[in-house]
C-alpha cells in the first residue's frame, strides 16, 4: 500500500458545472438507448408476426425478448470484469459500439436467427453499459450530489421508453413507413443514436480513480487538473484541499476469488441488502412491465395498436420519480429514503392489485394507479442501482455490479414474465392479483432490510464508504 495524494478529494470538491453536465449527458445515454431498445421491441411485436415481415410467432417474439436479457447477463459478467482489468474508458467506448452495430444490424434482419442473434447481441452491448457506466459516474461525480445524479441517470430508461412507444406509432403508422418498414427505421434510428453518443463520450477522461489504482499518477494528475481548470474557468477559484484527507491505495487488481471473500464474507450484509434490493426491484418491474400489454389487452380490451399510448403516463411517473425524489436521497440519507421508496411502492402495487381484483378499475385508471406505485418503485430500481455501484471498494465496483445485476436480471426478469404470463393466460384476476402479492412483498420486505442493514453513504467520498 502507498499513499497517494488525495485526487479523489479534489474531485469531490469541485462545484457542479458545464464539464459534469457533459459527463452526465454522454455516459447516461446508456439507460435511454435500454429504454428505447426494450418498448420498441414490445411496441413492434405484433409487426413482426405478420407474413410480409419476418413472420414469427408470439413464442419467437418471447424468445427474442429473453435472449436481449441473456445477452445483458453475460454482457455484464464479462465485461464488467474487463471495466474493472483494462479501464472504464476503454469499455465504455467498447460496448457502446457493440450495441451500435448490433443494432444497425437487427434493421436488416431476414429471418427469426438472425433478428435473435442480433438481440443477444444487443443485450452484451447494454449489459456491459451498466458496469462500465455506473463505475464511471460514480467516480468522476462530486460525492455531495452523486445520489440525485445516479438516481436521474437510472431513472432516464423511461425517456427511452417514451422515445421507443412514440416512434412506433409513428413508424408504424401506414401513412408513414408502415409495418413492413417501419420497424427496421425503428432500429436504424436506435443505432444512428449510438453511433452519434460514440463521438461525444470519446471527451469523457479515464477514471482518476481507476488511474491511481493501476499505477498512472502522472496521468490521473494531468486529467485532474484538466478538469480543476475547465470547471475554474466556469466558477473561479475552487474550494481549498483538507490537507489531512489522504487515502490508501492498492498497486494490484484482485482476483475472482478476492472479490468472492469481499463480497461474501468482509462485506456480507451489504451484498446482503445489494441482493435484496436489486432482485426485488427486478421482479417488481419486469412483472408489470412485460404483461402491461397483455393486462390492459385481455382484461379491458384496448386494442393492441393503442398499448402505446398507455405507456406515456407510465414512464412520466417512471421519470418524474428519481428527479423529484433523488435529492433526498443525499439530504434526508440513503436507508430512509430506500426503506420509504421500496415500502411506498410496495403498499401501492398492493391496493392497486386489490382495487383490480375488486374490478374499481378500468384500462385508465388502471395506468395512472401503476404511474403513481412506479413514481415510487422507480427511485427505489435507481436506488438499488447506486447501492450496488458505492458500498464495494473500487478495484472490483464494475465486476459487483455486474454480478448483482446479472442475479437481479436472471432471476427476476426470467421468473416475473414466466410466472405472470402464465397467470394472466388463466384469465383470472385473482390469480394475477397473488402475482402482484408476490411483488409487493418482496419489495417491502427489501426495503425493510435496506433500513436495518444499510450504508449510510451520502456525501461521503467513495473511499471513506469501502475502503
Amino acid at each position: 500500500m502507498a499513499h497517494t495524494h488525495d485526487l479523489a478529494h479534489r474531485l469531490d470538491r469541485l462545484p457542479w458545472s458545464r464539464w459534469h453536465w457533459r459527463v452526465v449527458l454522454a455516459l447516461g445515454v446508456a439507460w435511454v438507448l435500454d429504454g428505447l431498445e426494450v418498448t420498441l421491441v414490445g411496441s413492434v411485436g405484433a409487426a413482426l408476426e405478420r407474413p410480409d415481415t419476418l413472420a414469427l410467432t408470439a413464442v419467437q417474439v418471447g424468445w427474442a425478448g429473453s435472449l436481449y436479457v441473456a445477452g445483458a447477463i453475460l454482457g455484464a459478467l464479462i465485461f464488467g470484469r474487463l471495466t474493472d482489468k483494462l479501464g472504464r474508458k476503454k469499455l465504455f467506448m467498447v460496448t457502446l459500439a457493440v450495441y451500435a452495430i448490433a443494432t444497425l444490424a437487427t434493421a436488416f434482419s431476414p429471418g427469426f436467427t438472425f433478428f435473435a442473434a442480433c438481440r443477444f447481441i444487443t443485450g452484451l452491448g447494454i449489459g456491459g453499459e451498466y458496469a462500465a457506466i455506473n463505475s464511471a459516474i460514480d467516480e468522476l461525480i462530486p460525492a455531495r450530489v452523486r445520489g440525485r445524479v445516479n438516481l436521474a441517470i437510472n431513472g432516464s430508461f423511461w425517456i427511452g421508453a417514451a422515445l421507443g412507444a412514440g416512434s412506433s406509432l409513428i413508424l408504424l403508422n401506414p401513412a408513414v413507413f408502415g409495418p413492413v418498414q417501419g420497424w427496421r427505421v425503428g432500429f436504424a434510428m436506435g443505432a444512428l443514436l449510438a453511433f452519434a453518443m460514440v463521438l461525444v463520450r470519446r471527451h469523457v477522461p479515464e477514471s482518476p480513480r481507476w488511474l491511481l489504482l493501476h499505477g498512472r499518477d502522472e496521468e490521473a494528475q494531468r486529467i485532474v487538473a484538466d478538469i480543476e481548470a475547465q470547471v475554474s474557468a466556469q466558477h473561479g477559484p475552487l474550494p481549498p484541499l483538507d490537507p489531512s484527507l489522504r487515502h490508501a491505495r492498492r498497486d494490484s487488481m484482485p482476483t475472482m476469488r478476492e472479490v468472492l471473500h469481499v463480497l461474501l464474507s468482509r462485506y456480507r450484509s451489504r451484498s446482503g441488502v445489494a441482493l435484496a434490493l436489486m432482485l426485488a426491484q427486478a421482479f417488481f418491474y419486469n412483472a408489470i412491465f412485460f404483461t402491461y400489454a397483455l393486462v390492459l389487452t385481455r382484461f379491458y380490451g384496448v386494442p393492441e395498436y393503442s398499448v402505446a399510448l398507455y405507456i406515456f403516463p407510465f414512464a412520466l411517473g417512471n421519470v418524474l420519480g428519481p428527479l423529484l425524489l433523488g435529492p433526498l436521497f443525499d439530504k434526508v440519507g440513503r436507508r430512509r429514503m430506500i426503506a420509504l421508496t421500496y415500502c411506498l411502492a410496495g403498499i401501492g402495487l398492493a391496493a392497486t392489485g386489490a382495487a383490480f381484483v375488486a374490478g374499481l378499475l378500468d384500462a385508465r385508471s388502471q395506468a395512472l394507479c401503476w404511474s403513481a406505485v412506479f413514481f415510487f418503485a422507480s427511485a427505489a430500481a435507481s436506488s438499488a442501482y447506486l447501492t450496488v455501484s458505492e458500498v464495494f471498494p473500487l478495484e472490483m465496483r464494475a465486476m459487483a455490479i455486474a454480478l448483482f445485476y446479472a442475479v437481479g436480471t436472471g432471476a427476476g426478469g426470467f421468473v416475473a414474465p414466466v410466472l405472470f404470463g402464465w397467470l394472466i393466460g388463466s384469465g383470472d384476476r385473482g390469480a394475477v392479483a397473488i402475482g402482484y402479492a408476490i411483488g409487493a412483498v418482496l419489495v417491502i420486505g427489501a426495503g425493510w432490510l435496506a433500513l436495518r442493514f444499510g450504508v449510510d453513504a451520502e456525501r461521503k467520498s467513495l473511499e471513506d464508504i469501502a475502503p
